[in-house]
């Protein structure tokens, strides 16, 4: 039977297969700093000496503001834990995780899971590649499968090619429009067509990087003649092997994008699937525009900027920053010239780090407009609460930092053409490699890392109090805010828990603590965005016992799996019974998960049943059982 690429991965890869769950094993996994030191203290609870993995990396990119100790103090805790526990280490400065893995790691045909939820961006380069929590990752190195829901693959048919000034940004900004952030839930992307071969492999890589705002398991494109000259070019010719669909393939479902019929688009605030074309956006004044982010920092798109930017200056009212994805980046723009026209058109250079796109830095004024090529611009994300960020693609960017208001770029002119190298600049000098004998490393460890909070077995039967009614599309940055002054708590559950809901509701950390077991009341897709697991392992340590919603976003869902929060799954009825300050009972907790009978659900202030229930897999019951995937880990995996 003719198979589509996902589902020859999946098949190469998998432990077990049943109606339900997909258990795969992983090959490589990444951690980033936001979510490392947590995923590395839990992979410390487990008790192993080593990784399991064939290849698993350590990076930092998303705390390097270092303007206390707490950020200077994780990042040596993770060089000593990878070094001890057989794990390579890129330091502060080598890039941002995904565009770097995409140079110097990732393969076609391998599987790739990752703590950060953009890890789909290996998919460019023909990877099964998935984000989840830091805890899945844990397990993940300690040699455990890992388990997805058993996804739909969808075929996005790409058809002849991208006209000038439009780019994969554009693409990937299409399919948004068409199917929105939920239309990627419990579903893998896989791009077939004669499109496809037009496509560089760091523009399949922005593609695939933002399947995650489509809720997307994954997506991913063929390796083939584009790839394999990828893979020479960074010296990495052995890495490569040809992955494809089998002719005849059958698609879950098929979406076509003619490349040709793309103009340049803009997600407008603020949400990634509020697309419109730029065109009729055009006028309005801009205030900031920024380059970079693991979606839109590669040399290809660096250059291009470069090449619009050259003999020009930005306009007064407009500040411009540009953050290269990687060292690499970087060094070749320094070397071919290219650095100096960004400099000289005004262009501010930050770091080889996420940075502004995870609120680290560059907030824009009051009121801003501000045009950044990054994955997200979700409300107070930049960490100005009023300002208005538009995502779109560097040419489109670019041409708004000219003009100083939102410009369609095919107003440029001539379109620069763009062609990457026969040969990068490599220098893996800030990869540090794994000690040979890790029982020789002593790990540092400062004041602000504190012990992984742990839960007890699964109660029978809880009284819960709705902390909070939400509508659609709660997101983990609505859960758990980041920004310069919440990450470096990331280490210390006790202190980061303070700032659960405090954008929605600042007294809700202190509700919580006062009112005992409680529970969030939400419609659809609860806990759309980043894999950050803080946003169920804080809530968990505030007592959240339970989360009630219409439907959650795939990873968040095992996110409150693996800390012993229930999902539970309830009706518009019951949603609309419910208020915040209410009070409901649980019972039968541990025959529903076992699926011996319905969860029993009700309204004690007006005494009345709720229409919800508790879908778990058998492996999810277990987890649930023991209070969470640690506690199950530390029963299944041996030292």
């Amino acid at each position: 039977m003719a198979k589509t690429l996902a589902q020859k991965i999946i098949d190469s890869h998998a432990v077990e297969k049943n109606d339900r769950e997909c258990a795969l094993r992983i090959d490589q996994t990444l951690t980033q700093d936001a979510t490392g030191t947590m995923a590395y203290l839990e992979f410390e609870a487990i008790g192993i000496e080593r990784v399991r993995t064939e290849l698993s990396v350590s990076y930092v990119d998303h705390n390097t503001l270092q303007s206390g100790f707490e950020n200077a103090d994780d990042h040596r805790f993770l060089q000593d834990v990878a070094r001890k526990y057989g794990i390579w280490f890129s330091r502060p400065g080598n890039g941002i995780c995904h565009q770097v893995h995409l140079e110097r790691f990732a393969a076609p045909g391998k599987t790739l899971l990752g703590s950060d939820s953009h890890t789909p961006t290996a998919g460019g380069i023909g990877m099964l590649a998935i984000g989840a929590g830091g805890l899945d990752v844990a397990s993940a190195m300690a040699g455990m499968p890992f388990s997805i829901p058993r996804p739909e693959v969808v075929g996005v048919i790409l058809k002849n090619r991208l006209g000038e000034w439009v780019s994969a940004k554009d693409v990937i900004l299409e399919l948004l429009r068409r199917l929105t952030v939920k239309g990627g839930v419990g579903r893998i992307f896989e791009y077939a067509g004669d499109g496809v071969k037009t496509l560089s492999v760091p523009e399949r890589a922005t593609i695939t990087n933002m399947g995650a705002e489509l809720g997307a398991t994954t997506s991913i494109f063929p390796s083939d003649g584009v790839t394999r000259a990828f893979l020479a070019a960074q010296g990495r010719r052995e890495s490569w092997k040809a992955c494809a669909a089998d002719k005849g393939a059958v698609y879950d479902e098929t979406v076509e994008i003619d490349l040709a019929a793309i103009e340049p688009l803009a997600a407008c605030p603020h949400s990634p699937d509020n697309v419109s074309p730029v065109r009729e956006l055009a006028g309005r004044p801009v205030d900031q525009v920024l380059i970079g982010s693991c979606t839109n920092s590669s040399l290809k798109d660096l250059m291009l900027v470069a090449a619009v930017l050259e003999g020009r200056k930005i306009h007064p009212d407009v500040s411009l920053a540009i953050a290269p994805g990687s060292r690499q980046v970087l060094s070749m723009l320094a070397q071919n010239g290219a650095l100096a026209h960004i400099i000289g058109a005004g262009a501010r250079i930050l770091e080889t780090a996420c940075g502004p796109c995870i609120g680290m830095g560059q907030a824009p004024r009051t009121g801003a407009v501000s045009v950044r090529t990054f994955n997200r611009n979700f409300h107070g994300r930049s960490g100005t609460a009023s300002a208005g960020v538009f995502l779109a693609s560097p040419e489109t960017a670019v041409a708004c930092a000219l003009t100083g208001r939102v410009t369609d770029p095919r107003e440029l002119g001539k379109c620069p053409a763009i062609r990457l190298p026969g040969k990068f600049a490599i220098d893996d000098s800030l990869i540090i490699p794994p000690a040979a004998d890790g029982s020789r490393v002593e790990v540092t460890r400062g004041p602000n890392i504190k012990p992984l909070p742990r839960r007890g077995p699964m109660e029978d039967s809880l009284e819960l109090t709705v902390l909070l009614k939400l509508e659609d599309n709660v997101t983990t940055d609505d859960i758990m805010p980041a920004g310069a002054k919440i990450l470096p708590l990331r280490s210390n559950i006790d202190a980061i828990s303070r700032y659960v809901f405090s954008g929605i509701d600042p007294d809700f950390a202190s509700r919580a603590r006062d009112a005992g077991p409680g529970c969030i009341l939400a419609r659809d897709n609860y806990g759309q965005g980043s894999s950050r697991e803080h946003a169920a392992l804080a809530p968990m340590h505030l007592g959240i016992k339970a989360v009630f919603a219409r439907s959650f976003a795939r990873i968040h869902r095992s996110n409150l799996i693996n800390f012993g929060i229930l999902p539970v799954t309830v009706s518009a009825e019951a949603y609309a019974a419910l208020g915040k300050g209410e009070r409901v009972s649980l019972t039968g907790i541990r025959a529903a998960i076992d699926g011996k009978a319905g969860l029993k659900a009700q309204d004690l202030e007006k005494g009345t049943d709720l229409d919800c229930s508790l879908g778990v897999s058998d492996r999810e019951r277990e987890i649930l059982k023991q209070g969470g995937l640690l506690n199950f880990i530390k029963s299944t995996v041996g030292g």
